[in-house]
Order: C-alpha cells, then sequence, then structure tokens
C-alpha cells in the first residue's frame, strides 16, 4: 500500500508532513495519538506553561487531552497555518466516554503531492496576549494573510 503522507523537514517549522501523493479534498489523513491525560495531569506535567511555544498537547474534550509527546504518530509534525489545506476533528466516542474521544486530521481541499499539511491550531490562552507571548506563540506559515502568532484573538469573546 501506498504511503499517503511522510514526515520531513520543513520550511515552515522543523518536521512538517507532506503530501506523498494527490489527496482529494474531505479525506481523512490520520488519527492525531498519543497518551490520554486529563488538563490537571497536564497542568502538573508542563506547569501549564504557556511561555514554551511549543506543545504536542491536542485538547481532546472538558475533561481530557492527547499528549502526543507520548505514543505519539507523525500527525504531532502536523504544523499550523493561518490558511490550513486541512482540518482537524474531535470524534466523540459514541457511548459518551470522553477518554475515548478521537481527534482526525481532514484535507480540507485537494492537496498535490509534495504539498505541507497544515491546520489551524486555534490555540487560546487567557493570559495577556503580550508582544513577547506573541513573539513566543509565532507563525511562521507565509500565507498572505497570515496573522503573525498562533495565539487566537480573544476580542469579541463571550465570558
Amino acid at each position: 500500500m501506498t504511503r499517503r503522507i511522510v514526515q520531513r523537514r520543513s520550511p515552515i517549522h522543523g518536521n512538517g508532513v507532506f503530501a506523498a501523493c494527490d489527496l482529494p479534498a474531505g479525506s481523512t489523513l490520520i488519527e492525531y495519538r498519543g497518551r490520554r491525560l486529563t488538563h490537571a495531569q497536564a497542568n502538573r506535567s508542563y506547569g501549564g506553561d504557556a511561555d514554551s511555544g511549543h506543545t504536542f498537547l491536542f485538547t481532546l474534550n472538558e475533561k481530557y487531552l492527547i499528549d502526543a509527546n507520548e505514543g505519539g504518530n507523525v500527525a504531532r509534525w502536523i504544523n499550523h497555518s493561518c490558511a490550513p489545506n486541512c482540518q482537524a476533528w474531535v470524534i466523540e466516542n459514541a457511548e459518551g466516554d470522553l477518554r475515548r474521544d478521537r481527534v482526525v486530521i481532514e484535507s480540507k481541499r485537494a492537496i498535490r503531492a509534495g504539498e505541507e499539511l497544515t491546520y489551524d491550531y486555534g490555540i487560546t490562552l487567557e493570559e495577556r496576549h503580550t508582544p513577547q507571548l506573541k513573539r513566543i506563540w509565532a507563525c511562521r506559515c507565509g500565507a498572505p494573510r497570515c496573522t503573525g502568532t498562533l495565539l487566537k484573538s480573544k476580542r469579541g469573546k463571550r465570558a
């Protein structure tokens, strides 16, 4: 069976994931895998530190997240873009078991062989988005309308 995606060095940041062949729009490409942690466990393990600018944590739901640092797969190397060609979806467990929710990455549009896969990380931080924090979470996607940061604006956010 031909591999549809491959990992290699990325012009965006560090490692990346690329289409090994043409991929049609709406294709499920990979599941984001790793160890399940509660938010409290992740905060203890990683100190709730937003100052690192690097994470393999993916929020599943209000109780759990996926830590791709442990048991993760190539999906952890998919980079952020302000003009992504993929979308991450949380698939809720049919029996309502929050620990068994899953994340899959799907193509938003047709992707040509050799093109880097990207999705919008949608990172939201409660603390003030200082210039230093924006530099730490800088976006390097190169999209024409790049926001310059992986952080989502808190403007218009409702309490």
